[in-house]
């Protein structure tokens, strides 16, 4: 038998002229040109925002500001109730969420049967993450704080904000879950383990670095808000330091909003308030850091392994 000859294709190749090339060059130049524009401008805007936080606050923090109790109708005096009801809110809410958050996320990438209800599921969590902070607030009071009986306490604005940040930890944990690629499960079911064996032996210390960042960026995205704790447990003015989870307490968001917008001596707590402000965005920064500082260390122990 004669081999076969190869087809060669004879089509000649359209060709371009250089005004379509010209033409092309300028348009993916003018495209990046807009882009790069637009990053620049949030770059910019941020650090706008941060310097003048920076130069407004940096004058009033030290180290009695930070570990002293507030005097004079707030006019004067430190913070430190407001740093350690923050601290206290910022730990109960992540008790709550993060169990709930990540059982629930691997029970939808790993158990739940793919369909409709798993569609379902997705929906009503991404619904819930965007949903105004105020209605947790709202529903914080009406159950935890009525309903309940936990009254204005550390417990009821802990849970809900466990709440408002428990679709992110859903999300993020089923997102990295699902970025394993299935060779792994196959590949460790062919070796004999079990499904259980497979999701703690396998599957969850390669998703560590992404369901831990997950996890610490929830907590920096309720670290600043105000209106869930608004309603549940933050006190206006508290000269002391909680004692139960059944207590209330101040936090910075609050004291915050407080000290801007109410109170004998506007002029006189403005100082306090750009100090405050820092403060807040300093423990905002460094959850964000600890996240990438723990991904990382994660992901190398993963390469390691």
């Amino acid at each position: 038998m004669k081999p076969r000859n190869n087809i060669v294709n004879t089509t000649p190749a359209k060709k371009t002229s250089p005004q379509y090339e010209v033409k092309k060059k300028f348009i993916e130049k003018f495209a990046f040109g807009l882009v790069s524009l637009f990053s620049l401008s949030i770059v910019g805007i941020l650090v706008v925002i941060l310097s003048f936080i920076i130069i407004k606050g940096i004058g009033v923090i030290n180290w009695e500001f930070l570990t002293t109790f507030p005097t004079d109708g707030m006019t004067k005096g430190g913070i430190l109730p407001a740093i350690v009801g923050t601290f206290c809110l910022l730990i109960g809410s992540a008790i709550f969420a993060f169990p709930i958050g990540i059982m629930s996320g691997i029970y939808m990438n790993e158990y739940a049967p793919k369909g409709v209800f798993v569609r379902f599921i997705r929906m009503m969590t991404n619904n819930l993450s965007g949903i105004p902070s105020i209605v947790f607030g709202l529903f914080g009071m009406a159950f935890f704080v009525n309903k309940l009986s936990f009254g204005n306490s550390i417990l009821a604005g802990s849970m809900t904000l466990g709440l408002l940040c428990l679709p992110l930890v859903i999300r993020t944990t089923e997102e990295a879950l699902k970025a394993i690629p299935d060779t792994f499960r196959e590949g460790s079911r062919a070796l004999g383990a079990t499904k259980l064996q497979t999701l703690f032996r396998v599957i969850l210390p390669m998703g560590t670095p992404n369901i831990v960042t997950g996890l610490i960026l929830s907590i920096g995205r309720v670290s600043g808000e105000t209106a869930p704790i608004l309603f549940t447990c933050a006190a206006f003015f508290l000269p002391k330091l909680p004692k139960s989870i059944f207590d209330q307490c101040m936090a910075l968001p609050y004291h915050l909003y407080v000290i801007s917008t109410s109170g004998g001596d506007l002029e006189a707590q403005r100082p306090i308030a750009y100090g405050t402000a820092l403060v807040l965005i300093i423990i905002v920064l460094f959850i964000n850091m600890t996240a990438n500082i723990l991904r990382r260390y994660f992901a190398k122990r993963v390469r390691m392994n």
